[in-house]
C-alpha cells in the first residue's frame, strides 16, 4: 500500500480482498458448463461484433481494437480497482501533498488509506454480482486482464452474472447471453470506432476531479453529512433505523446526475431523487457532470437502440426477454436495494437508458442513421443534456445550422 512519496490515500489491495471476500459466490454450475458459458459469449460477441457494425454503419478505426473477457466476479472487481486506480491518480497526488509527509500525515494517510479501501471494497462487491458487461474504457493492461496496446479499453463480460439472470428470469440462455453481447458490444464499438471519444471523456473527468476540494477532512465532513441527509439525520443526531434486507442482483452499473446543490448541509428535502456524488459537487462540477451525464446518456441510449434494431433479427425470444429485463431492472426488491440504488445514483442510470434511446430513435426516425452517425464527428456534435430530452434542438443545431 506504500509509493513513492508517501502512503496512498486508498489501499487498493486491501479494497480487491475486501471486496473479493464479500462478494457473493456465483450461481451453482459445473466445471463443464463453465466451460460451454464462457465459449458461448466468446462466440456471440464475436457474431455481435458484425451485426452491430452492418447495423450502425460503424466501423473499428485502424488500431483501435481492443479484447473481450469473459470474467468472474473477483475478476470484475480486479478490473475496476486498476481502473480506478488509474483514473484516480491525480486526485490521490493533490489530496497526499495536501496532507504533507510528516510523521502525523502518513499515519493519518495510512488509517485513512485502509478506511477507504474497505468502503471501495464493500461498493465493488455490491456492484460485482450485478453487472451482465462493461467497456472498461480506462483500463490499464495486465497479464491477467490484457487490455488494448495503448491502455484503450477492454470488454469484459461477467459469466456468472449473465448465468444468474437468464436463470431468474427463466429464459433462453443462448438467446440471453446473444442479447447481452448485443448490448455490450455497441459500447466497444462506439469507442473503437470513435478513437477521439476516450480521450474527451477522460479529460471531461480529470477536470471533474481537479475541481474537487483536495481537503480530505472536507470531503469526508460532506460525504459524512450527505449520508446522514440520506437516512434523515445530521450529525451529533439519531436517525431512524432503515429497514433491511437482502439486494437482489441488477444490470446496471453507477452514474449519476446533475442538478443537487453543493454544501455541507444541504437540506434533506433537497435530496430527493438525487445520489451521493449529487451532494458534493461544485458548481463547476455539475456543469461538467452535466455535459458528461449527456454523453453516457447518448451511449447508453444508442445501445439500447441496437439491441432492439438488431434483435429481432437473431435473437427468437427477444420480445420475452425484452420485457422481462425491463420489468427487473426498473424494480427494486427491497428497501435496502432502494437506499443503495439512490445513493448510488443507478436510478438516474435508468433515466439515461430511457432519455437516450428516445434521443436516438427520434433523430434516425428523423435524419436516418448516417444523419444519426454525425454525433460522432466530434465532442462539438454530441448532445448537451437539454438535447438529450430535446432531440429536435440537435438536429437543428447540427443538420440546420450555420455550419452543417
Amino acid at each position: 500500500m506504500t509509493s513513492i512519496g508517501g502512503v496512498e490515500m486508498v489501499d487498493w489491495k486491501l479494497a480487491v480482498t475486501t471486496a473479493s471476500r464479500l462478494a457473493r459466490p456465483g450461481p451453482e454450475i459445473t466445471r463443464e458448463e463453465a466451460r460451454e458459458v464462457v465459449a458461448e459469449l466468446r462466440g456471440h460477441a464475436v457474431a455481435a461484433e458484425e451485426h452491430v457494425r452492418a447495423f450502425t454503419g460503424m466501423t473499428t478505426a485502424a488500431g483501435h481494437d481492443t479484447p473481450v473477457l469473459v470474467v468472474d466476479r473477483p475478476g470484475w472487481i480486479e478490473a475496476n480497482v486498476a481502473g480506478f486506480r488509474s483514473l484516480l491518480k491525480p486526485l490521490m497526488t493533490k489530496m497526499r501533498a495536501r496532507r504533507g509527509n510528516g510523521p502525523g500525515g502518513m499515519i493519518a494517510g495510512a488509517v485513512g488509506g485502509k478506511v477507504t479501501g474497505v468502503e471501495l471494497g464493500v461498493l465493488l462487491s455490491f456492484l460485482s454480482s450485478r453487472v451482465l458487461g462493461q467497456y472498461e474504457t480506462f483500463a490499464p493492461a495486465t497479464r491477467e486482464l490484457p487490455g488494448a496496446p495503448d491502455g484503450g479499453g477492454r470488454l469484459l463480460l461477467v459469466a456468472p452474472n449473465i448465468v444468474h439472470v437468464e436463470r431468474e428470469l427463466g429464459v433462453d440462455p443462448h438467446d440471453f447471453r446473444l442479447w447481452v453481447c448485443l448490448h455490450e458490444e455497441t459500447h466497444r464499438t462506439q469507442f473503437t470506432a470513435v478513437p477521439w471519444l476516450r480521450d474527451h471523456l477522460e479529460a471531461e473527468i480529470q477536470a471533474f476531479l481537479a475541481e474537487t476540494d483536495v481537503d480530505a477532512g472536507t470531503l469526508l465532513e460532506r460525504l459524512s453529512d450527505a449520508v446522514q441527509a440520506f437516512t434523515g439525520g445530521r450529525r451529533g443526531e439519531s436517525a431512524e433505523p432503515s429497514a433491511t434486507g437482502t439486494a437482489t442482483d441488477t444490470a446496471t452499473a453507477p452514474e449519476t446526475e446533475p442538478g443537487a446543490r453543493s454544501g455541507a448541509h444541504a437540506p434533506e428535502q433537497d435530496t430527493d431523487g438525487r445520489s451521493l456524488v449529487d451532494l458534493v459537487q461544485t458548481p463547476a462540477q455539475r456543469e461538467i457532470l452535466a455535459r458528461v451525464t449527456a454523453v453516457m446518456s447518448l451511449l447508453e441510449g444508442h445501445a439500447d437502440y441496437v439491441m432492439d434494431g438488431v434483435g429481432p433479427q437473431i435473437v427468437p425470444s427477444v420480445v420475452e426477454i425484452r420485457e422481462k429485463f425491463q420489468r427487473r431492472r426498473a424494480a427494486g426488491a427491497n428497501r435496502l436495494d432502494q437506499i443503495l440504488r439512490r445513493l448510488l445514483g443507478l436510478d438516474a442510470k435508468l433515466r439515461q437508458y430511457r432519455d437516450g434511446e428516445r434521443f436516438v430513435r427520434a433523430v434516425v426516425e428523423e435524419v436516418g442513421m448516417d444523419g444519426f452517425n454525425r454525433v460522432w464527428t466530434s465532442p462539438n456534435t454530441l448532445p448537451t443534456a437539454a438535447e438529450i430530452t430535446h432531440p429536435a434542438e440537435w438536429i437543428a443545431r447540427v443538420h440546420r445550422g450555420p455550419e452543417a
